[in-house]
């Protein structure tokens, strides 16, 4: 468990989403002669790559505290999996990347420094195929491999020099306490930050699309998934307005018929290439996704048409995550309404697997689990060895009251897929909750394996929870700080740690690890406290800390800071 300090306070979060490049983002009207420079080092003069990667984990942590992000195992496996699909094909297939859904219905997704991609659960919902999403994704992509977020740093520094000064106050700050206090820095000139949204030029955009396009066929997708979506956001707008609700991302920034036409040529010159190098395997076009149904834009959900599942294929994984992602993103209750409306059209056109699973996840959602199961056994028996339905069913029939059949379901999906995450915390929570004292030290055992390489705190919350109901408070205790940490809230973090520490029962160990942590933090909350940054945790930005009850709580007398 490293607790390196990656927190961003809500009001430099808000700078970052306003600097973030967004999908489809607008082309500013500069004239196109006018080139911005390949930065080079002189991008990362602005900032180092470790800063900034540090910068875009505050900023995640950040949106976690705010309640912004979709946190669930199975989607953040699937939207890194396709993300990293992606990467390993772009142009800079080393360089640090991650992927995140953000819970917002807006169609749009952004970039962030240190190659953290955000996509809004609107977007994921609209899209009718996974070569639409990762379209999306290898734009974004293209934005970062191109080194676009710096030359959009290194064009504000030339209009306002106070930018420049306050980005290098940031580098100056980790110089002595590391680059995770040259964020919090920043926070001294977000004013200007907030006053200077960053512009993009249409070369970048045109630049972004053609590596994303690139990439995109390089990855086994189809390369006019992109031009595509353009041309269906295009139809959008265009479309007689009457009870139309046109995407936010559209008004703000509109797609241009020479930005589709530039697509599909450049897609055309792909498919083009490859008929006459065919031995090159640029695209495989048997992967390519095929789910193609017509979505509408419109004030009523349930009429958003979802692609059928083609009869005697496995199941499309993309499909399940689609719908995960509109059920989890959503009120329980309202989506179990949404798909039961769906389902009861007399028509049949709704009644498809994926609004099933949908309407499954809704109804054990809100307590309704006997129903769910009566909605998976059909899926099943058509599907029997699908992962992602099999786990539904074992989420439904734990929340049913069949906590046996569930754990059984659980046992065998975990000695399938040992180190599966999302197996894992469901497994772990089955294990630990109304469970015995040596299951909850099983679920332990389960799960601290999986703790070395996540930044997921439901992960580190549901092995704090089986470690408190084994008897090892030490361990429990160092999870739940690193799970508040992760979730925004360092000074939370930091005094669990230091209640932590007072334990009399600590071995050499266990005081050194607390230590560290400890010592690991010390930089940010100090930076923050001096600076009266309000965080989660600290809306007032007074230094005190709050404590897991909500009361505010003062330096204990005679310690050192912080």
């Amino acid at each position: 468990m490293n607790m390196a300090p990656r927190q961003l306070p809500d009001r430099l979060l808000t700078a970052l989403l306003l600097a973030g490049l967004t999908f489809a983002a607008g082309a500013q009207d500069k004239p196109d002669d006018i080139r911005l420079p390949d930065l080079g080092s002189s991008a990362n003069a602005l900032i180092s790559p470790q800063e900034a990667q540090d910068y875009g984990a505050m900023m995640l942590q950040q949106m976690r505290a705010l309640d912004m992000v979709v946190n669930d195992p199975l989607l953040d496996d699937y939207i890194n999996d396709l993300g990293f699909r992606l990467v390993a094909n772009s142009a800079k297939p080393k360089d640090h990347f991650a992927f995140f859904i953000a819970r917002d219905p807006v169609i749009n997704a952004f970039s962030a420094p240190g190659g953290y991609i955000g996509i809004n659960s609107g977007l994921i919902t609209i899209t009718r195929s996974e070569d639409e999403l990762a379209a999306v994704m290898a734009h974004e992509i293209g934005h970062i491999t191109q080194n676009h977020l710096q030359r959009a740093y290194e064009s504000a520094k030339k209009d306002t020099p106070l930018m420049a000064l306050v980005a290098l106050g940031a580098i100056a700050a980790g110089g002595v306490a590391g680059g995770q206090a040259a964020a919090a820095a920043l926070i001294g000139g977000q004013g200007v930050l907030m006053q200077k949204e960053i512009n993009f030029t249409r070369k970048d955009e045109a630049e972004a699309d053609r590596t994303g396009i690139q990439t995109l066929a390089k990855s086994g997708f189809d390369p006019n998934a992109m031009a595509g979506f353009f041309q269906r956001m295009e139809d959008v707008m265009s479309a007689d307005a009457g009870g139309v609700d046109v995407p936010s991302l559209l008004l703000d920034h509109p797609v241009t018929a020479q930005r589709i036409s530039d697509a599909k040529a450049r897609a055309t010159a792909l498919i083009a290439a490859q008929k006459e190098q065919p031995s090159g395997n640029l695209l495989d076009k048997s992967s390519w996704s095929r789910q193609t149904a017509p979505i509408a834009y419109v004030k009523d959900p349930t009429t958003l048409l979802a692609p059928s599942h083609q009869a005697g294929q496995e199941p499309s994984t993309y499909l399940l995550m689609r719908e995960r992602v509109r059920v989890l993103s959503d009120d329980a209750y309202r989506m179990s309404t949404y798909y039961s409306s769906l389902l009861a059209r007399s028509d049949g056109s709704y009644d498809t697997l994926e609004n099933h699973y949908g309407y499954a996840l809704a109804l054990t959602r809100s307590d309704q689990g006997s129903k769910a199961i009566e909605q998976l056994q059909p899926l099943l028996g058509k599907y029997p060895g699908s992962l992602v339905l099999r786990l539904a069913m074992a989420d439904a029939r734990l929340q049913a009251g069949q906590r046996a059949a569930a754990l059984d379901i659980y046992a065998a999906l975990n000695t399938q897929s040992p180190r599966n995450k999302a197996i894992g915390v469901a497994y772990a929570n089955a294990l630990t909750l109304g469970g015995s004292k040596a299951q909850a030290a099983q679920a332990a055992d389960m799960l601290r394996p999986m703790l070395e390489d996540t930044d997921e705190p439901d992960l580190f919350t549901a092995y704090a929870r089986a470690s408190e109901r084994a008897g090892d408070a030490v361990r429990a205790g160092e999870a739940y700080a690193q799970a508040s940490y992760l979730s925004g809230r360092p000074f939370d973090a930091m005094e669990q740690l230091k209640t932590l520490l007072k334990r009399n029962d600590l071995d050499y160990y266990a005081r050194a690890r607390i230590q560290a942590h400890i010592a690991d933090l010390t930089p940010l909350v100090m930076e923050l406290r001096k600076r009266r940054i309000s965080t989660d945790d600290n809306p007032d930005g007074s230094g005190q800390f709050a404590s897991p009850s909500g009361t505010r709580m003062g330096m204990v007398r005679g310690e050192s800071e912080p």
